[in-house]
């Protein structure tokens, strides 16, 4: 089993990243895929969901209208795609898998810096 997280980086405020999470050794299509995300004094913070038929989204309250979670079952590739970038953005950006009847799968992070 794998996940990976790519995309991750140093932003001025007001910018743009993409995170991709490139999954292996699950069935991707049969997952509900999450971000997640700590910052500087904060906890693990769920940032957004998707779940596993690519319909149902949730996102945190500080993220939405900014923030678009996406997956592409034929790349078994969850996105995440942030917009609008603020400084209380940056953080350690995990990805998640997760199906009730089998756990869950994490990433190792991928670390955005959103700085003047």
């Amino acid at each position: 089993v794998r996940v990976v997280e790519f995309g991750g980086g140093s932003v001025q405020p007001g910018g743009a990243l993409r995170l991709s999470c490139v999954v292996s050794g699950f069935p991707f299509s049969r997952y509900v895929m999450g971000w997640y995300r700590t910052g500087p004094g904060k906890e693990r913070e769920q940032v957004a969901v998707l779940g596993s038929a690519g319909r149902n989204t949730d996102y945190h309250p500080a993220v939405k209208g900014r923030f678009t979670i996406s997956r592409d079952t034929s790349k078994n590739t969850a996105y995440l795609q942030m917009n609008s970038l603020q400084l209380e953005d940056t953080g350690v950006y995990y990805c998640n898998a997760a199906r009730n009847d089998a756990g869950s799968y994490w990433g190792n992070g991928t670390q955005v810096t959103v700085s003047s």
